[in-house]
């Protein structure tokens, strides 16, 4: 493999250990397996976990094997990573639903046909004792605490589990069972990479490299993107709701997002960097630009135009869009031919909760026909809803029946 291509393999990463690793295992001239593992707890493939699946297309293209294992187990043990509490554990059940969900979704970035795709739990839940405690003998508890996280709740006092000391060891012996090459993940994956690598080493073999990618800052540009903080764009959101989330990144985002969510390149997201930081370029276009290249790159070409489109229509002139989803006004919300607004939204998946619907009505956030609701008047006749649209901020629009 040629010195263009190990760069392109090496372009956005933020630690490869060691250093010359990949460089080394390219040399052996054999396609590499390249493992990269989700652990399944939450719904929906973020940009943010685009990031890592992206790379391993980039391995893909290259002609290497992509081992993407859905982490059914190690879910339901719960990964401690950057984490000061004890996470609460996922059933079964839980975590088989969002793995069904996410696996529909992992094709809109990688060639599934040449997937070797495995779940975590074919090794790991038949384990005996007896393999477990090998495991555990394996590292130490010292070793254990040199991890950031852990350190930190230790002199803090607060309770860390013996699972949740397990996580890095089962993560690890993946490693192990699909004998990788590399191993992907966000920079809050180090450790267990590590652990992966003297698992390898306990286990007879040629240790993997461990390849980190930046995390990406989520929407209120502080946090890392999560589900469960509600700062994340999903690719399979609808194009409008991607445009617009899009469009509320903190302006200093915008090259960073550039180059970890799309293929501008670096030398793009550079300039348009400099252009910002200089005044010459305008952020709000900039964010404009961006918009469209991730909604074209998960919704095809062109569909990122028509969102901004949408968007003009709804943020300039405040019209409302031509295309609205119709839907009924739930029978069994009408009492006494009235409607409650709040339960109204949540029934209609435009609010997660009733407290969070009575917060956007009070925050002016919702209107019907174009007026707003307000507080202490959302009680509505059921008449005066029928036919007219139903809006919840300046994205989410519903025409009632």
């Amino acid at each position: 493999m040629g010195s263009t291509e190990l760069a392109r393999l090496l372009s956005e990463t933020e630690q490869v250990t060691p250093a010359d690793g990949l460089q080394e295992k390219l040399a052996a001239g054999r396609p590499l397996r390249v493992k990269l593992g989700l652990d399944p707890t939450a719904a929906d493939v973020t940009l943010g976990w685009a990031v890592v699946l992206r790379k391993l297309r980039q391995f893909q293209d290259a002609g290497h094997v992509a081992v993407l294992i859905v982490g059914d187990f190690t879910a339901r043990v719960g990964d401690p990573s950057g984490k000061s509490e004890t996470r609460p554990r996922l059933t079964k059940g839980q975590v088989d639903a969002y793995a069904e969900r996410l696996l529909a979704q992992f094709g809109r970035i990688l060639d599934m046909d040449r997937v070797d795709l495995r779940r975590n739990s074919e090794w790991l839940e038949p384990m005996g004792m007896e393999e477990i405690l090998r495991l555990a003998a394996s590292y130490t508890v010292a070793r254990m605490l040199e991890r950031d996280d852990f350190a930190k709740r230790y002199r803090e006092n607060r309770p860390i589990s013996i699972m949740e000391f397990l996580y890095p060891l089962l993560q690890g012996f993946d490693s192990v069972a699909v004998e990788a090459d590399v191993e992907l993940g966000g920079t809050d994956q180090l450790f267990n990479f590590l652990v992966g690598r003297e698992l390898q080493r306990d286990w007879g073999m040629e240790p993997q490299v461990a390849l980190t990618m930046p995390l990406l800052e989520g929407l209120d540009g502080v946090q890392k993107m999560s589900q469960s903080l509600g700062n994340y764009v999903g690719i399979t959101e609808q194009p409008d709701e991607m445009f617009g989330k899009l469009m509320s990144i903190p302006d200093d985002l915008i090259p960073r997002y550039l180059l970890l969510c799309t293929d501008a390149g670096s030398e793009h997201a550079g300039s348009v960097r400099t252009g910002l930081d200089s005044g010459s370029l305008h952020p709000g276009e900039q964010k404009r630009e961006l918009a469209r290249a991730v909604v074209d790159l998960y919704h095809g070409v062109g569909a990122g135009k028509a969102a901004e489109d949408r968007f003009n229509l709804v943020h300039r002139e405040r019209v409302v869009p031509d295309e609205v989803e119709i839907k009924p006004v739930p029978a069994d919300l009408i009492v006494d031919g009235r409607v409650w607004v709040p339960k109204l939204l949540v029934s209609l998946e435009m609010a997660s909760s009733n407290a969070e619907a009575r917060r956007l009505i009070e925050q002016g956030g919702v209107r019907l026909a174009g007026v707003p609701i307000e507080a202490g008047q959302d009680e509505v006749g059921v008449e005066s809803l029928r036919g007219q649209v139903l809006q919840v901020g300046r994205r989410r629009f519903v025409r009632l029946t």
